[in-house]
This record gives C-alpha cells, structure tokens and sequence, in this order.
C-alpha cells in the first residue's frame, strides 16, 4: 500500500491486486461512516488505485491509512443484485471455444460466479465487475465493434462488464439483459456501483 498525496487536498492510495482496492475501499467507506477519516468529499476506486478527495491534511492521512491492516473483504460482503441475461451474443461460440466447453455451458459458468463492481468508468453506468477465474480471463477483440447494443454482457481479460448505452467497444459479447444499467432519474442512477455483488441469472440462449 503506498500512499501519494498528489493535491492539496487528495491523496491517491496505490494497491498490487483488485483485491486489496476491494477491501481497502471497503475498509475506507466504514471508517468514513463512523467519523474516522475527518472531511472526505469522495472516494474512487480504480483497477488498482483508490482516490480520495476532500481530505484536509492528505500527508497526515496517507501516514495513517499506510499503518492499518486492513482485513480481507468478505466473499458475501456488500449488497448484492441479480441481472438476468440471454446468452446469445455473437462472440459466444468462440468463447466456448477458448474455454474448452460448449455454447450451451457458458450461462452456467457465468451464473456459478460471484461478481463484484470493483470500479466504474468509460461510460455512466458501466462497471468493471471482477470474479471471474483466471482460467476464463478472455482478450480483448482484436478489431473493436463501432457500436455494441446497450444491454451486452461482455468479458475482456479480468473482467466483465455490461454497456449501459450503445458505443464502440473492443469486448467479447456472450449475452444481454434489458436491466437499466444508468437512469439519472433513479436513485442511485447507476445500477452498478463500486462493492456491489452481482449474479447473472439465465433467461435462455437466446431473444428468438
């Protein structure tokens, strides 16, 4: 964990894992919530960072937050939502094929896996959702799409994730779901946010 104050009133929290910005994200939200960490305007996650601003004295804070130890985030830690997709995107076949398993199989390997919003970013409402065993990690397309459909469950390296609107995108696309995931006029407007848990539920293999 190593601390860097890089304003006068924010200090960025550089981690090796998304798993200890998890738990140090989490860790941060409670000493917050019971008045440990003095006026703190925002904290964000990132992939391998967290960001907070608003800090009084951020030298002061980064010596602190440099001495805790911070315990491991609970796997059933954190608020938990289901998102049910249909499992028909166009790069499913070949990600059943990377995977060494059939088409059909996809939808249960990704509904037996615990999710988690680790950070969000690239559009309002777009989650980087980690989780997913190493054995599954996918690249990248080689040729990203102009335009991916608003709705599509998609995979890249670590993580998985669902495009609130459509834009361009470089993701692998095994489903969709027509859950929100951005309504400003919601409260919260985003459907993901950092330290929810989410599970994919199957609606089928396909919208007919």
């Amino acid at each position: 964990m190593r601390p860097l104050v890089v304003g006068a009133a924010a200090l960025l929290i550089e981690l090796d894992s998304a798993h200890e910005v998890a738990a140090l994200h989490a860790e941060l939200l409670r000493r917050r919530d019971a008045g440990e960490l003095g006026p703190v305007q925002e904290l964000v996650p990132a992939a391998r960072t967290v960001l907070l601003d608003g800090v009084r004295d951020p030298a002061a804070l980064g010596a602190r937050i440099a001495r805790w130890e911070v315990p491991p985030l609970a796997p059933t830690q954190g608020p938990q939502i289901t998102v049910p997709v249909w499992f028909d995107g166009p790069d499913l076949v070949e990600v059943a094929r990377s995977w060494g398993v059939a088409p059909r199989e996809v939808a249960g390997i990704v509904g037996a896996t615990d999710f988690r919003v680790a950070f969000c970013g690239f559009a309002p409402g777009f989650g980087y959702l980690t989780g997913l065993p190493e054995r599954f990690h996918v690249p990248r397309r080689a040729s990203p799409r102009t335009a991916v459909p608003a709705g599509s469950l998609a995979l890249a390296g670590e993580y998985a994730g669902v495009y609130p609107r459509s834009s361009p995108g470089g993701w692998q696309l095994i489903g969709f779901t027509d859950a929100v995931l951005w309504d400003p006029r919601r409260d919260p407007a985003a459907l993901f946010a950092p330290g929810v848990r989410v599970r994919f539920t199957q609606e089928g293999d396909g919208r007919g």
